[in-house]
């Protein structure tokens, strides 16, 4: 092997190594982040109120029900329309606390997409990041 090409493997090697250190340094950093999120996500809390004003209703980060408060008018409605407002408040409580993990998660979500796939390092190699879009789409 003649030593300009040695010279190109060395360079592209480095090139390599630099891309590859670059990758290492943004995991370390999204392990932190992601360390950081976990925790806002465990404190994350909704709370909504029915359109009649009967029910308020509260949510944790995955959309549990977490509390329940009924107006003074709440005893007075009829149990339909007691159940109603409590399923309506409920629902709007864990579209907010949707919103509020998805607030949360979307610089993790935005730093992961600006690092670079595996295949470009390695050209042909399967894109990781396609095999993720694939599982999400199957859940």
């Amino acid at each position: 092997m003649e030593s300009w090409e040695l010279d190109g493997l060395r360079s592209a090697n480095y090139g390599m190594r630099n891309q590859v250190d670059h990758i290492m340094d943004a995991l370390a950093e999204q392990r932190t982040q992601i360390a950081a999120v976990q925790e806002q996500l465990t404190t994350v809390r909704a709370t909504a109120t029915s359109s009649d004003g009967l029910v308020e209703v509260t949510v944790d980060s995955g959309g549990v029900l977490t509390e329940v408060k009924f107006g003074p008018k709440a005893l007075q409605a009829k149990p339909e329309d007691l159940g109603r407002s409590v399923t309506e408040a409920g629902q709007a409580a864990a579209r907010l606390a949707q919103q509020r993990n998805a607030e949360i998660i979307a610089p993790i979500a935005a730093a992961t997409d600006a690092m670079p796939d595996l295949p470009d390092l390695v050209p042909g190699a399967p894109s990781l990041r396609e095999l993720a879009r694939r599982d999400r789409e199957q859940d």
